[in-house]
């Protein structure tokens, strides 16, 4: 009993599980892929400041976490954003909505329908079509819309082509089955949709997965000694660990 009780002790004080974070070579395009356990892990979005002027770098945020004795553990561009770093389509963040959903085509990437929202619960997450989003909103505490979709049910976007000569930095989030592992990948060298999509669907396995964006996609990993610099951001996808 005595040891029983010390294990229980030993595992309470240590510290959650943190996101794990690799790089892949998939068909000669290296992808840095980071896997988060939503069961053990904090997962959250953010845009703007308590002034409400958008954080816009991942630098600012950490300055945030750290006024609460957090930090940021992983952490990408979690969207497309007009000039004013507003998002484009729906965002919830702590249950506060900012955009309406967006469920019509129209140019650029977003309008490639379909298009999607990426759902944080309690504990899980989603992928959703943005059409069955407006049928059946589920609960979302954080959510961020973008498109198009790169994986939906299994299949890749139907608009797809895999001798595309659209190639740019890219990034976007997928759930893999049961909805309590999240994966956010970004490639390193300049791919096309088809690419990244079939890494989606064949190496990180999520059934369902999200675009957020490209040219302007970075990534903030620490583990990997890792800080990607560029132009301000709007929304901001990332995990949240204890400071120390």
């Amino acid at each position: 009993m005595r040891a029983l009780l010390i294990a229980l002790l030993l595992l309470a004080a240590s510290p959650a599980a943190a996101a794990t974070c690799e790089t892949t070579d998939f068909d000669g395009a290296p992808i840095t892929w980071c896997r988060v356990d939503l069961a053990s892990e904090e997962l959250r979005l953010w845009l703007r400041d308590p002034d409400a002027a958008p954080f816009g770098t991942f630098g600012r945020v950490e300055e945030a976490l750290g006024r609460e004795g957090k930090h940021v553990g992983i952490a990408m561009n979690a969207g497309m954003f007009h000039h004013d770093r507003s998002p484009v389509g729906l965002y919830v963040e702590n249950g506060m909505q900012e955009g309406r959903l967006v469920t019509s085509d129209g140019p650029g990437n977003f309008g490639l329908l379909p298009n999607g929202v990426f759902c944080v619960g309690d504990g899980t997450a989603q992928v959703i079509e943005s059409h069955a989003y407006a049928d059946n909103p589920p609960p979302c505490r954080y959510a961020t819309q973008s498109g198009p979709m790169l994986v939906i049910d299994g299949k890749l976007h139907p608009k797809f082509r895999a001798d595309s000569d659209s190639f740019y930095i890219r990034n976007g989030v997928g759930v893999r089955p049961g909805g309590t592992e999240a994966i956010l990948a970004i490639s390193d060298v300049p791919v096309n949709f088809h690419h990244f999509a079939r890494f989606f669907r064949d190496v990180a396995g999520t059934p369902n997965a999200l675009f957020l964006d490209g040219d302007v996609s970075r990534l903030y990993a620490p583990q990997l000694d890792r800080w990607d610099m560029g132009v301000p951001m709007g929304p901001i996808l990332g995990t949240v660990e204890p400071a120390g």
